[in-house]
């Protein structure tokens, strides 16, 4: 992947970074990395995904929402361009293998991802998690966007933590 085509814009009076004209933080994967995983071991990953899966969802949303109407972006074009902006952002690469707002459904593939590195790489278990309701907020979107509302839920169908060569997701509507 080329050098990312993000304009940073920094307020000289706060010191805030912007990003497609929404507040950004930059913290090295590292730190994300370790506190993600130390809270993971108190909670437990059943638990702390629980936690994280409303909060994810909402906020793709409501990126999807702005940027949409940043971009005068509409369709599937809003959650291409979400999953550009997240590979750019260093969480992977993610692409698009198939998706169809009218049916609420999905499958995402993920490459390098920022979960799986040489320490966790032969974890033998699921770390992507976290990316899953992201997915669903964003696909969601796009569906409300088109006629279509729905609630919908992702998971990670496989890991590259469990000696895949990538993540997968899929995204169907909820049982509900």
């Amino acid at each position: 992947m080329a050098k990312p085509e993000i304009e940073i814009d920094v307020d000289e009076a706060t010191g805030r970074w912007f990003v497609d004209k929404m507040p950004m933080i930059l913290v090295p994967q590292h730190f994300y990395n370790n506190n993600h995983f130390a809270i993971e071991a108190a909670l437990g990953a059943e638990a702390f995904d629980a936690t994280l899966a409303p909060a994810g969802r909402l906020s793709a949303f409501v990126w999807c929402e702005r940027q949409a109407q940043v971009y005068g972006l509409a369709g599937t074009d809003v959650f291409a361009h979400y999953m550009k902006r997240l590979s750019q952002r260093g969480w992977g690469r993610f692409s698009i293998l198939a998706l169809d707002p009218v049916a609420g459904t999905g499958t995402i593939r993920l490459d390098h991802s920022s979960f799986v590195t040489e320490a966790t790489k032969g974890a033998g278990r699921k770390l992507c998690y976290m990316f899953a309701p992201w997915l669903a907020g964003a696909l969601e979107f796009v569906c409300e966007q088109a006629g279509a509302p729905r609630r919908l839920q992702a998971r990670e169908v496989q890991c590259a933590a469990e000696g895949f060569d990538h993540c997968l997701f899929e995204v169907a509507p909820t049982a509900e």
